[in-house]
């Protein structure tokens, strides 16, 4: 790969960095460089309607979602033109946090599935910044098996053609700030886990859905729990054929382990600038060889995120669709957070324990990534999950055994004594 940039993207470059020190809120930069990840670092305004104004913006300009097509609140570019946005908007694309489910992975599906008048009806808003979408899969009881949901949809008795849904979900990023969602849902109980599925999209202000946050170790609620009771939808909002759930879910699945895969920090930057500035007992933290080592180690990791990455780029820059590959960057990178948050806590020594960040070294920014750093081993895939996916699609290595794979989902036990 050649990651000089030809003529045109050399334009295109020069372009968006005009137009980013022409309209970028220069007055949050100094809160989005304090930001950590899963927090944006804004204290001294409204995060949602500051990323929402910032949105627009874009969207009236043309960089809102750059490789959608135009007819759809995109701009029509390549993916390199892409990673040069990215790497122009630099620390104001943390303001496009609130939107990386709906840009990343809704948007994509409903591009993908829904009839041309929804995709018209829902993706320029959704560009604009104008709504906010979640993604509803994961459920308590099925763990990392999707397929082994069991929110319910089913047809409505008076004939209308509507579905109800009933059910829970657990793990939604975002639901409490969202206007709508996508859903997978099962239809069909006796039929195999993986083909009784069938996925729609839905107004997340519908009579039936109560969002609940949970509280989480850093003290934060960006997940949430989502129960449907008696959620009455038209069928117009189904995405794809009753029964095709899992192949549409997939283009979500795959989307989101490019989405996420390919932009997860990793805190690399930020462990080394705090280690180049951290006094110990023997002087500053770099000067330490052990140290030294460790971030070394680090940068090779950070290293081989950002060329895999760029092999991900490069194959859309071909026009082929995001495939299992891309599950290596989230599982390498939500491991090496969290490793790396534990070393720069281990370098504070006691003051690690220090939660409070207007006393704790570097604004508790490590603190709270460890805190968070478990949810992203989970979220977009388990590790376990991601392993299996590596494993089988791409090395080609023989499958696990599925002794209810070919069983009807009514008659797969549900406890070890079924």
């Amino acid at each position: 790969m050649n990651f000089d940039d030809t003529p045109e993207e050399a334009a295109f470059r020069a372009v968006a960095r005009d137009w980013i020190q022409a309209n970028a809120p220069k007055e949050l930069e100094a809160e989005l460089k304090g930001g950590g990840f899963g927090n944006n670092g804004l204290k001294s305004v409204d995060p949602i309607q500051v990323a929402k104004a910032w949105q627009k913006k874009k969207a009236d300009a043309g960089w809102a979602c750059l490789h959608w097509p135009k007819e759809y609140g995109g701009r029509g570019a390549t993916p390199i033109e892409r990673v040069i946005w990215g790497q122009e908007e630099g620390v104001y694309g943390a303001l496009s946090g609130l939107f990386i489910i709906g840009h990343g992975m809704c948007g994509p599906t409903v591009m993908a599935w829904a009839d041309e008048a929804t995709k018209q009806r829902l993706l320029p808003p959704l560009a604009a910044g104008e709504h906010i979408w979640c993604q509803l899969f994961s459920e308590p009881a099925g763990g990392s098996d999707l397929a082994g949901l069991r929110t319910a949809a089913i047809p409505a008795t008076d004939g209308s053609g509507d579905w109800i849904i009933n059910g829970q979900k657990i793990w939604t990023s975002g639901a409490q700030h969202s206007d709508y969602g996508i859903v997978i849902t099962r239809t069909d109980p006796n039929v195999a886990k993986h083909k009784g599925l069938t996925m729609f999209w839905i107004d997340m202000k519908s009579p039936g859905i109560d969002i609940r946050p949970i509280k989480q170790a850093n003290g934060q609620s960006g997940f949430n729990e989502v129960y449907f009771t008696d959620v009455r939808i038209p069928d117009s909002q189904r995405l794809g054929a009753v029964g095709d759930g899992w192949k549409v879910s997939l283009t979500t699945l795959m989307n989101e382990r490019l989405s996420i895969g390919s932009g997860m920090p990793t805190g690399f930057p930020e462990l080394f600038d705090f280690c180049m500035n951290l006094q110990t007992e023997d002087g500053l933290a770099i000067e330490d060889r052990s140290v030294r080592s460790r971030l070394a180690q680090y940068a090779v990791k950070a290293s081989g995120l950002k060329y895999t990455g760029m092999r991900a780029i490069s194959a859309l820059s071909k026009g082929e669709t995001p495939g299992p590959e891309n599950s290596i960057g989230k599982l390498v990178a939500g491991a090496t957070m969290q490793e790396l948050a534990m070393f720069a806590l281990d370098l504070q020594g006691q003051g690690g324990v220090v939660s409070d960040p207007e006393i704790a070294a570097a604004g508790a920014r490590f603190q709270q990534m460890l805190l968070r750093s478990p949810a992203t081993r989970v979220e977009g895939g388990t590790d376990e999950i991601l392993r299996n996916i590596i494993a089988e699609r791409v090395l080609g290595l023989p499958g696990d055994i599925r002794v209810d794979k070919d069983v009807a989902f009514k008659d797969i036990p549900t406890s070890g004594r079924g």
